[in-house]
């Protein structure tokens, strides 16, 4: 089992298809970013208490696409199927972990219910690991790999949960990355989140009070309920400088993680390095996560990788807009030196 963390915004999700291409690799896209905390209880639960956990949808994902704040990783809102955000909501792992794997999520989902219902009652791990199982014997695959943006948080859980899995810390230049979170809805959304955080210093949502949300101004409260206007997300002008600040933050984050763990059980990737040399990156890659590089799937994952934006929308900013965006972004750059494998420091 590989996990790949990082700030999201990466090449995250191209990285996720090509390796959904490779014939032995079980790709589990945005698998953690869907069931949350609540798959990870403490103790033991049953299969039906495990299943609910996988089926209700996402709060916060369900809120966002009723608001029409739809991310381009919400590939069940692309093409629908009987679950509607509207109604009942759509199921945790059909947003973006099912049609994935398959251009059936509903009758996929069915069958993992079947399954799922009648286990015996053990710690949540387990059932984690009892499910990538079963979706490794549906599909014929025998490596797991988990992606999801915006993980690096979830890492030290994970290396909790399971002992002996793998990392791969993905990261891309910060400048770059950080204007790409400043046009995407998913960051403008957590970036108006943290703020709510800072103003009311709670460290989850759930301990918020009454009084709290009433001193929040109108152009955040709003965003707790289960509906909100998108024009909050939308039109709000938010200074770069808060996304280089998230990049440095997330990434030295997951820099002392990865840099904590066993070489044997650790690799760095760079983006940059992917699509300066996708072949040798991309056969490292395969190497650590335990499945051959066939040359067929190197030219098919080399296809899917495209260098064209490359630094293109940095070249809009004006001189005074990109220093400060890498100042801000100053503290993961120091983190990250030496982290790319054309550096002489490798894995």
């Amino acid at each position: 089992m590989t996990f790949v963390i990082g700030t999201g915004r990466s090449g995250s999700t191209a990285l996720s298809r090509i390796l959904n291409s490779h014939p032995e690799v079980l790709s589990l896209n945005e698998y953690l970013a869907s069931v949350g905390d609540v798959a990870f209880p403490e103790g033991h639960v049953s299969g039906s208490e495990f299943w609910e956990t996988l089926f209700r949808p996402t709060p916060y994902f369900a809120s966002m696409i009723r608001s029409g704040v739809l991310m381009p990783e919400f590939l069940y809102t692309r093409r629908p199927g009987r679950y509607r955000a509207e109604t009942d909501g759509i199921p945790a792992l059909s947003l973006m972990v099912l049609p994935h794997l398959t251009d059936d999520p509903d009758g996929l989902l069915d069958d993992i219910r079947a399954a799922v219902v009648d286990w015996p009652e053990r710690a949540a791990a387990a059932h984690h690991e009892a499910l990538f199982e079963l979706l490794g014997e549906r599909f014929g695959r025998t490596a797991v790999v988990e992606r999801s943006g915006y993980s690096t948080g979830w890492a030290p859980g994970l290396l909790s949960a399971f002992p002996y899995a793998k990392f791969v810390h993905l990261f891309r230049n910060g400048p770059d990355c950080a204007l790409s979170m400043s046009r995407h809805p998913g960051y403008r959304t957590i970036t108006l989140m943290r703020e709510i955080r800072e103003r009311t210093g709670v460290d989850s949502f759930g301990e918020l009070t009454e009084e709290q949300v009433r001193s929040l101004p109108p152009d955040l409260a709003p965003l707790l309920g289960d509906t909100f206007d998108a024009a909050l997300v939308y039109d709000r002008e938010f200074p770069l400088r808060r996304f280089g600040d998230l990049w440095s933050e997330l990434v030295v984050q997951g820099t002392q993680f990865i840099d904590g763990l066993p070489a044997g059980q650790r690799m760095t990737l760079a983006y940059e390095d992917l699509l300066d040399a996708p072949r040798e990156e991309l056969a490292r890659l395969a190497a650590f996560v335990g499945v051959e590089p066939s040359p067929q799937w190197l030219d098919s994952a080399c296809a899917q990788l495209d260098d064209s934006r490359r630094g293109s929308a940095l070249k809009q900013l004006s001189a005074a807009e990109l220093q400060d965006l890498r100042d801000s972004c100053a503290a993961g750059t120091r983190a990250l030196e030496g982290k790319s494998t054309k550096s002489a420091s490798r894995d």
